[in-house]
């Protein structure tokens, strides 16, 4: 039988159709020509042939027999050597050769009795290495199964463990390595060294080569305006980036649909497949701009027609801010509810409270414009204005009861219906006296009798009077006070410009600095202190402005001498004397 040689071995073959070395002696010992000496040279000869099995060698040899802990195989020696069985056992414990099988083995060694001990387990490793420098110098692939993750790549069976590591495990940066494992592929072997047994591999170069082949095709075949199919590569906040066969398009946020998109990761996933319009196409610089929307119709040239300002329509809720509601109204058309559209009444802190993503709820259309594209939707407007209620059940004038139920430095709120709280301001709390801070009193909680004076429904505004329920004092003190009358009142407050007078309860009366004295005063307090009485002479009344005018200097000048009707009158004489001048004027003119 013939042998089959290594290059790193030296094994002789046998030629097939030749005597074996035990034929040759059997012949020689009955050829009667043949002296002693022969018989001597020929046994020499046999001994040779044989000793050229040698240890390490790989060969190929006929299975003779399969015992149940042994194979035996000729391999051309004066016996056969055996293998042991279980290294001919497949996974469910059959020996996989059969009688006349051939098949590679190594030369291992010699047992106690002389026997050879073959191995097929380390010829199929020499025949793996030999495989390996054969890839690693002709640059062809070579196919493995990922065993495990190891630190800095994967571990991998190519028939010896291999090391790929993690920079060459794919063409982009890879996380997740773990997901590689048990998953077989093509690799390149980058470089190997069997006295380490050591064989670092590549799948990257696979891939590149491969992605180049795909790139050459895309880029025979792509044009503007063709639909193409690709694979989501990754994902940015600006947009997708598609892989459409070894070359990337980018599919901008603003080109993914005609409503607006804010996290393109909201709605797409690494990996998924997608159809996309190429929109163009640099072939020099190799940069593709993809469109999605552009597959379907624009829906803002019809929006204005398809839904007229005011119309309700039904929506979902498709994100929740601080500020408001998005509401799809069909796909790749959005609107927004500002939180001052949600509710007529109700104050809310967050959206989300009342409304939840997905919800389906109705929104009247306020305004749209195509110029941005965005609408504006109300929700309140879908249900009746509590505040058209409001005026109808509440007419100016009327007196209503209400619980206080905010107290501030401008005014009071009071509780008038459910949501609904009308402002009694700082100046309709009192005719006469002079409040400081409402909470001087009033307290929240407290029930309180108020006057309508007015209900704004375009500014949701509801006013109230507390002063308004009494009759005005201010309307009586003209005939009660006229101009000339003397008053006696005290000191309530002094100031750079004057001191003010307490005529009766609540009612003040300004006597400016230049009415104090006859001579000349620089300052209020160097004549009078708060709580001093005076007297004084009422200059004014202006009820409207609720202002009155007094005069200390001319209730002096009439005390030294000159009564009041002589104050009067000097006033009705200057106003005649300046009549009778004004009516001379016009005489001379007449006669000129």
């Amino acid at each position: 039988m013939g042998l089959m040689v290594n290059d790193d071995n030296l094994i002789s073959n046998q030629n097939p159709g030749t005597t074996t070395n035990e034929e040759q002696a059997e012949n020689s010992s009955d050829d009667s020509t043949l002296g002693k000496d022969d018989n001597v040279g020929f046994k020499e000869l046999y001994e040779q042939s044989l000793q050229s099995v040698q240890m390490g060698g790989v060969l190929t040899g006929r299975v003779v027999q399969i015992n149940a802990d042994s194979v035996m195989v000729d391999v051309g020696w004066k016996t056969e050597g055996y293998i042991p069985a279980r290294e001919l056992r497949d996974e469910q414990g059959n020996i996989n050769v059969n009688v006349g099988d051939e098949i590679e083995i190594l030369v291992d060694r010699r047992d106690q009795d002389g026997n050879l001990i073959l191995s097929r387990d380390k010829a199929a490793k020499i025949k793996i290495w030999d495989d390996v420098k054969s890839a690693c110098e002709q640059n062809t692939p070579v196919t493995g199964t990922v065993i495990e993750r190891v630190k800095g790549g994967l571990s991998v069976d190519i028939g010896i463990p291999a090391f790929l590591p993690g920079s060459q495990v794919d063409i982009r940066p890879v996380r997740d390595l773990d997901r590689y494992v048990g998953q077989s592929f093509l690799f390149n072997v980058l470089k190997y060294d069997r006295k380490r047994n050591n064989v670092v591999l590549s799948r990257r170069t696979i891939l590149e080569k491969e992605r180049e082949a795909e790139k050459h095709d895309t880029l025979k075949n792509i044009e503007e305006g063709k639909i193409v199919e690709g694979v989501i590569k990754n994902i940015t906040d600006y947009g997708l980036f598609i892989d459409l066969g070894g070359i990337d398009g980018l599919l901008h946020v603003t080109d993914i649909s005609w409503g607006r998109i804010t996290r393109p990761s909201d709605h797409f996933s690494k990996g998924e497949k997608i159809r996309v319009k190429v929109l163009s196409f640099d072939r020099e610089k190799e940069r593709v701009a993809l469109g999605l929307k552009q597959l379907s119709a624009n829906p803002w040239e019809t929006i204005k027609e398809k839904y007229p300002i005011n119309s309700v329509v039904e929506g979902k809720v498709v994100n929740l801010t601080d500020y408001g509601v998005f509401v799809e109204i069909e796909p790749g058309v959005e609107g927004l509810i500002h939180v001052s559209e949600m509710f007529w009444t109700r104050e809310i802190r967050h959206p989300s409270k009342v409304l939840s993503v997905d919800q389906k709820i109705n929104v009247m259309i306020l305004d749209i414009n195509i110029d941005t594209k965005r609408i504006s939707l109300g929700l309140k407007q879908t249900t009746a204005n509590p505040w058209e209620t409001l005026k109808q059940k509440y007419p100016e004038g009327s007196i209503i009861k209400g619980i206080i139920r905010n107290i501030t430095n401008f005014g009071i709120f009071v509780g008038v219906e459910e949501g609904i709280d009308g402002l009694i301001h700082m100046s309709d709390i009192s005719w006469k006296q002079r409040v400081k801070h409402p909470s001087e009193m009033f307290k929240k909680g407290q029930e309180i009798e108020v006057m309508v004076l007015n209900i704004d429904v375009e500014h949701e505004k509801f006013s109230l009077g507390l002063k308004q329920i009494e009759k005005n004092p201010w309307e009586e003190l003209n005939v009660k006070y006229p101009a000339g009358s003397i008053i006696t009142g005290k000191v309530t407050n002094i100031t750079d410009f004057g001191i003010f007078v307490e005529i009766e309860e609540g009612i003040e009366g300004l006597v400016h600095i230049s009415e104090l004295s006859s001579r000349r005063v620089k300052s209020s307090a160097e004549l009078f202190s708060v709580g001093d009485n005076v007297s004084a002479i009422v200059k004014n009344v202006d009820p409207k402005s609720r202002k009155i005018r007094l005069s200390i200097k001319d209730y002096e000048t009439g005390s030294e001498g000159t009564s009041v009707h002589q104050y009067l009158n000097n006033k009705e004489n200057v106003g005649s004397s300046l009549s009778k001048a004004l009516a001379d004027v016009k005489i001379l003119d007449t006669d000129e």
